[in-house]
Order: C-alpha cells, then structure tokens, then sequence
C-alpha cells in the first residue's frame, strides 16, 4: 500500500490541466473499515495536504459524528476523492473532478483494503461512478433512498456550505438519515478497536 501511495503522490497523468500542478490528495490504510469518496480537493486543502481540511470538512465530521484524531486515522477512515488534485475553478464554484483519476486508480486502492465495510458516497460524481444506473433520477431523491445501497454505501449530498439551501429545503435528511449515518460509523470505529485489541 505505501508503494501504491507514493505512486499516487507522484502522479503527473493530468498536469497540463491543473492550474495549481499536480498534489494528489489520498490517504489509505489496508486496516481502514471506512472510505470516503468525494468530489476532488479544493484550495485549502491543496495547500495543506489535509484531506477536507476546509469547512465542509468540518460539516462532515459533524454528520458523522466524529473527532478530527478519528477522522484523519487513516487505519480507521480512508480518504479517496474521485479526482485527487484540485481541479480549477469554475463559474460556480470549483470544476468537476478530473476524470483521469478514479480509472487509473481507485481499484488499486480498494484492493489494498480489504476490510472495509462502508464507504461513503459524497456527491454526484462519486455516486454516478459507484452507482450508475442504481442512482434515482436525482441526488435528492439518492440520498432519500439511501437504505437501498447499504450495507456497502452510505449516499450523502456534499457537506459543503453552499448546500445550506439544500439542507434546510429537506429537513429530513437531518432528522432520519444523520442518526443512521452516526451509528454506521460508530458501529465500524468500535469494531476496528474490538479487532485492535484481539
């Protein structure tokens, strides 16, 4: 797996395109019980090497009911965008994930962990990625369904702050599905201390 990171970290498949050069953004580990897969990094977190190191970060280590030592540890939480530099701007907002990266990579990195048991799905491209045809007709009603893609996927809109329409136009995803998604992952962040200490 360190062999496959440093290979990823070197990685200059799509320079011409990045504005800001190539720093791919992953962190794996062969023990992680949980992956989440994003869009791509954005400038903060280009420029700390942090995997959501930024405010919709924070939202999603509150959706998910976790600390910043147990986010960031990689043995329990992987990290593995779609695109794993950042893409440029946009006219609203940051460009789609490069669409170099999850072909050339992803199944290398899965195959490198292979006790996973859930992994999160965080926006459009990971889920059409992962998804496909599964997917309803939009992101809305995805996550609205989100029990039909467990135990494998948990589907969540981005956590980012310009989604606070979205949220507070469906109250439900904070009342029903928020309390499922903490207990998905508290369960599998006990059972990789349980399995620790065997």
């Amino acid at each position: 797996m360190n062999e496959l990171l440093q290979q990823i970290r070197n990685c200059t498949l799509c320079q011409e395109h990045l504005p800001l050069g190539p720093r791919p953004i992953v962190a794996a580990n062969p023990k992680a019980r949980i992956l989440i897969i994003g869009h791509a990094p954005g400038t903060k977190v280009h420029e700390t090497g942090m995997p959501w190191d930024d405010p919709s970060g924070k939202q999603l280590r509150n959706w998910m009911g976790v600390t910043d030592t147990e986010f960031y540890d990689e043995t329990k939480i992987a990290q593995m965008p779609m695109g794993f530099c950042y893409p440029g701007k946009g006219k609203s907002g940051d460009l789609p994930p490069r669409p170099e990266c999850a072909p050339q990579w992803h199944q290398k990195v899965l195959k490198g962990m292979p006790h996973l048991k859930l992994t999160l799905l965080i926006g459009q491209y990971a889920q059409k990625h992962y998804l496909g045809d599964l997917m309803e007709k939009n992101l809305t009603e995805t996550v609205r369904n989100y029990k039909a893609y467990l135990p494998q996927y948990f589907v969540l809109p981005h956590p980012s702050p310009r989604n606070r329409f979205w949220l507070s136009k469906n109250p439900w995803f904070e009342n029903e599905v928020l309390p499922v998604l903490r207990q998905k992952v508290m369960d599998q962040l006990k059972s990789a201390i349980q399995k620790s200490n065997i």
